[in-house]
């Protein structure tokens, strides 16, 4: 049974009655600051660390458990006869619980307006020392840095004792903990000396939930979300209804929240396996919905739907005419939202109101033992300096709106991709083929509508004329794509012959 506790904490939920609870099994309580003060307004009786240390707390606080009675209190080797001996001879004290959790460096820094001074001053030293001191001595002493796990200690000492596969369970949650800490503390001065790509890196995470399992059964998996991030994203958004959200699930929902992200009017994206089967903007959700799914209704069913705007009772009627795995919304008008949840295994996302706001955080990508890190692809049409017509013939106005809305989709396609639109819906969309021109070939199979005076979004440069070919036997008139083939003049003749107009953006976007 533990004789003495060490209590110092910035999150104070439930601490006054675990205080109270464990001076009922006898055990002291040492505390610190704002906790002390807590604690006694609680009739609880504490021994102030300056009293324990023999030593006031100095520097605004700076130092107070900094101190050789502390740590010689929590890191004595219990059955070490030199440790027992030296501990006896300096008249110190065993520390046997220590209670501890951070300042609140984390809550500073994702407010709007806080500054340097303040981020540094909650940048806890004597917080995490103890814990470390703690968790490495877990043999005798028992670390607690969740508020959560007071009723186990309580239950255990109700039992007589803490066992030691809970210390060291705790232990590993501590390190764990102290190693988030200094990891988000890393990563504010990597932002604010402009360094991206450092030497060294940590990326901070938190288990948001577990899930049932990976892409496929026999693969376990879970779900960790960055603690500060602010972009509103898949990490961000609220289930509201349905069947617990799957790996595949999430990966979708991410793909679709950043396709419907870049469109500033209503627009609708419906994702499969990671790519778009149907795109659609309109001057209302309705419409750019229908836009979306006349592209391939086929493809769409079991499909996840990402939505820009509030989902009425009208779109809700629409939505509910197929199977869909997830929709996702800002939020949903209460009669849609009756509507669909008739629908008991249909998950239902509420985003909040989406903005134009991008965190500046990793594209990250999983290779066996390492991790490749770059920066997102958040690159756009820039309309004034970042294109070039190469082509006799120009585009129309009504091409060249078209051209853009392919372009920002063709973004979020599989390597390699072609996407076929006019200027408010896709109307073919070939990806992921290991050549170009089969991806020509498949976005026209799967065209339902004609594509006659239709346009054509490369998400790279053509490196021979078969694609154009292609793309002007199903009429064609106006593609976009990088340029920068060896064969672009070869590419461009094609267009010529063709009389298709041809736009170069000097920006590549694969995606694989």
């Amino acid at each position: 049974m533990p004789e003495r506790a060490l209590i110092s904490v910035s999150n104070k939920e439930g601490i006054v009655e675990f205080a109270k609870s464990l001076v009922q099994y006898g055990i002291e309580i040492i505390s610190t600051g704002g906790t002390a003060k807590l604690l006694k307004e609680n009739n609880i009786d504490i021994i102030e660390i300056s009293d324990f240390t023999g030593f006031p707390e100095i520097l605004d606080g700076r130092v107070k458990t900094l101190h050789p009675n502390v740590h010689a209190g929590i890191l004595n080797v219990r059955d070490n006869k030199d440790h027992t001996c030296i501990m006896e001879k300096m008249n110190l004290k065993n520390i046997d619980m220590v209670v501890v959790n951070l300042y609140p460096f984390e809550t500073t820094i994702s407010k709007e307006n806080f500054t340097f001074e303040e981020a540094i001053e909650n940048i806890d030293i004597g917080g995490p020392t103890m814990i470390r001191s703690a968790a490495k001595n877990h043999k005798f002493v028992t670390v607690i840095v969740d508020n959560k796990d007071f009723d186990l200690i309580l239950n255990e000492l109700h039992e007589g004792g803490i066992s030691y596969n809970t210390r060291l369970n705790l232990a590993r949650k501590a390190f764990s903990h102290t190693a988030l800490y200094d990891s988000i503390i890393s990563n504010y001065f990597n932002k604010i000396c402009n360094i991206k790509y450092p030497d060294e890196i940590t990326i901070p995470m938190r288990k948001k939930l577990n899930l049932r399992y990976g892409e496929n059964p026999h693969q376990k998996a879970a779900f960790y979300k960055s603690p500060i991030i602010k972009e509103i994203s898949a990490t961000t958004s609220e289930k509201l209804h349905g069947k617990e959200l799957s790996f595949n699930n999430l990966i979708d929902i991410n793909g679709a929240l950043e396709l419907i992200k870049e469109f500033e009017q209503p627009a609708a994206a419906i994702i499969k396996h990671t790519n778009p089967c149907g795109v659609g903007i309109a001057d209302n959700i309705f419409d750019a919905y229908n836009y979306a799914i006349e592209c391939d209704p086929t493809s769409a069913f079991g499909g996840i739907v990402a939505l820009n705007r509030t989902v009425d009772s009208k779109t809700a009627e629409k939505l509910s005419e197929i199977f869909l795995e997830v929709v996702i919304a800002p939020d949903f008008e209460k009669e849609a939202f009756n509507l669909l949840t008739k629908k008991k295994n249909l998950r239902l996302i509420k985003t909040g109101n989406l903005n134009n706001y991008r965190d500046n955080e990793y594209d990250i990508k999983k290779v066996v033992g390492g991790f490749l890190l770059q920066d997102r692809d958040l690159k756009n049409f820039d309309e004034k300096t970042g294109f070039k017509v190469v082509t006799q013939r120009k585009p129309t106005r009504e091409e060249f709106e078209a051209l853009k809305f392919a372009w920002i989709v063709v973004k979020h396609v599989k390597s390699n991709a072609i996407v076929y639109a006019n200027h408010n819906q896709t109307i073919g969309i070939g990806a992921g083929q290991m050549s170009r021109v089969d991806s020509s070939k498949i976005a026209a199979i799967k065209a339902r509508k004609p594509l006659k005076n239709a346009v054509m979004a490369s998400d790279a440069f053509f490196p021979f004329r078969d694609s154009v070919d292609e793309a002007a036997k199903h009429g064609i008139t106006a593609i976009i794509q990088p340029g920068g083939s060896i064969r672009d003049d070869e590419v461009i003749q094609a267009a010529n012959e063709h009389n298709i107009s041809m736009i170069f953006t000097g920006v590549r976007h694969f995606k694989h």
